[in-house]
């Protein structure tokens, strides 16, 4: 029986798909784009929580109204470093697309969904996921109970704290505009007093030459008629 012999071209084939396999060709970008930086915006904002959880809406426009998946990712809540509002923020992962975004107002209150001790339903009157402001029913489920109370705490912090500083805002307002007032007051006091007169600072009239030449004449006038007068009184 005769030996089977490897050819000699075997192991060179063997070496050239070796070479393949390890082959990494470069090539150049046809346009070279240069990188650039997104503001989200997030940039002057303090973030006071975030916690990953799902997101739902509730579709009243349906037939029938029904509850909407929105997104799964982080929930933020975020205060601007500046004007001291605190607004909530949510993207979808991967996708970062907003799929929450309004501000806190102290009217909002958490409230259980369905009896569930992981999830919360509340309202906001302007939402703007939509980039358009428009009213919502929305509602956030956890991984437990534990995330959901977390984050409910947090939520009713910031919820106080937006209301003080309203509250603060709102009794500047009246300082100001009481003062304000008083300032009116006075102003209409002013005008109605009239300035006393001094007649001692009146300036006097000037007279002229002529006005001066004038009296004269009106003056020496009489004295003529009494002289006549009294020539015609001797001659009789």
């Amino acid at each position: 029986m005769a030996d089977i012999q490897a050819s000699p071209s075997e192991p060179e084939a063997l070496n050239d798909t070796a070479d393949d396999s390890n082959h990494d060709p470069h090539f150049e970008p046809i346009v070279s784009l240069p990188e650039q930086d997104i503001k989200t915006l997030e940039e002057d904002e303090e973030e006071l929580f975030k916690m990953r959880a799902k997101l739902f809406r509730f579709a009243s426009e349906n037939d029938p109204p029904e509850w909407k998946e929105r997104g799964t990712g982080d929930i933020k809540l975020l205060k601007h470093r500046e004007r001291g509002t605190i607004r909530l923020l949510m993207r979808r992962d991967k996708t970062l697309k907003i799929c929450a975004n309004h501000y806190l107002t102290p009217q909002m209150e958490l409230k259980p969904n369905a009896g569930s001790d992981r999830a919360w339903v509340w309202n906001t009157y302007a939402d703007y996921a939509d980039e358009a402001p428009k009213p919502e029913l929305l509602a956030i489920r956890f991984l437990n109970a534990e995330n959901a109370q977390k984050f409910k705490a947090k939520f009713d912090e910031c919820k106080n704290e937006v209301k003080g500083r309203e509250t603060k805002d709102l009794g500047k307002i009246n300082t100001a505009d009481k003062i304000a007032e008083k300032l009116e007051e006075l102003s209409v006091k002013e005008k109605t007093v009239s300035p006393v007169e001094d007649k001692s600072q009146t300036p006097k009239k000037e007279t002229t030459n002529e006005e001066s030449k004038g009296e004269s004449k009106e003056g020496s006038e009489p004295e003529k008629n009494e002289t006549s007068e009294e020539n015609s009184e001797e001659k009789q």
